[in-house]
């Protein structure tokens, strides 16, 4: 019998997997600190993660774990260099939360763009209509999105993009220009002058020494003054400092963030404090749908991993 830890609580379903299979036994560990899973994971023979890190100290005690299986598709909550040394495969659910990001990405876009948040306000404190004439709003159609990485999510999110009647151009050095056009969209080599052009950026990458403050304020500089900034990938792909003087300084309309280089976000970041910013936490993939959806992923690739049977597009190749 294999036995699973499940690191923070998933959806019902997913454990429903394990518990009508006489294989595999679990524990669900709600308490994820250091000490705390060093002392329970070296008995488990793999274990689902969610936003938990399982880093090189927690992972020496744990000579029994064959496979992590991710709630999600990032992993720099993994420390990767230790577990291609020592053998421990790293699972993704690669399929279950594309629909639910995409559409998240459009919420920020179309609340950002119809300035939801301030019309909100400015009814529920008696103006209704004494400011509405002074308030920015624009309009989706006609207006071109840069898409920087092109996965499921990218994918899902341009056929949403393109019903807007919105212009598509794909920032992606891994995807080839084929499956871009298949698709409706135009592929760039340059991320740049792509910046230069879009009306709209959103971020699809992972966060790696390369895109580590991609977007600073150099580069968020060379948007268009009526652009929007959408991130749902990671945080420190955006430097936020840089970003709400951006913001400020009137060099973008405004922003959409739902990760942050610290989750929870500190208490004295200025973006709390910034109007122009719509803020998510960290909950693009909290959909009713989604969650069922991820969870039974998760365990799923679990099973499949130990059953020799599992799909090799939720391998991350390290």
């Amino acid at each position: 019998m294999y036995k699973i830890a499940i690191i923070e609580e998933i959806h019902k379903d997913g454990l429903r997997l394990l518990k009508d299979n006489p294989d595999y036994s679990y524990e669900l560990i709600n308490d994820a600190s250091p000490e705390n899973l060093i002392k329970k994971l070296p008995t488990f023979d793999g274990c689902t993660l969610r936003v938990s890190k399982l880093n090189s100290n927690i992972l020496k005690h744990c000579k029994k774990l064959k496979v992590i299986s991710r709630h999600g598709v990032g992993y720099d909550n993994v420390d990767l260099d230790y577990i291609k040394q020592n053998n421990i495969n790293l699972l993704i659910t690669a399929k279950a939360n594309a629909v639910a990001v995409a559409e998240h990405v459009m919420a920020l876009v179309l609340s950002i763009s119809k300035a939801i948040k301030i019309y909100d306000k400015e009814v529920r404190v008696g103006n209704f209509k004494k400011n509405a004439k002074s308030i920015s709003t624009l309009e989706l159609f006609n207006k071109e999105i840069l898409i920087a990485g092109f996965g499921r999510i990218g994918k899902s999110l341009i056929k949403r993009c393109l019903n807007f009647d919105m212009k598509v151009k794909v920032f992606d050095p891994y995807q080839n220009k084929e499956i871009i056009e298949q698709h409706g969209g135009v592929k760039i080599n340059n991320f740049n002058e792509g910046l230069k052009s879009c009306d709209i950026l959103s971020l699809h990458m992972p966060l790696n020494e390369k895109t580590k403050d991609l977007m600073n304020y150099k580069t968020i500089s060379l948007m268009k003054k009526n652009s929007i900034l959408i991130n749902t990938a990671r945080g420190g792909i955006v430097n936020e400092f840089d970003l709400d003087k951006a913001l400020k300084e009137n060099i973008i309309f405004g922003a959409g963030l739902d990760v942050f280089q610290n989750e929870p976000i500190l208490n004295d970041s200025p973006l709390l404090k910034n109007d122009k910013v719509v803020l998510s936490p960290h909950s693009a993939t909290f959909t009713n749908e989604c969650t069922s959806r991820m969870s039974v992923e998760t365990v799923k690739n679990v099973i499949d991993f130990f059953e020799k049977k599992i799909d090799r597009e939720m391998i991350v190749k390290l």
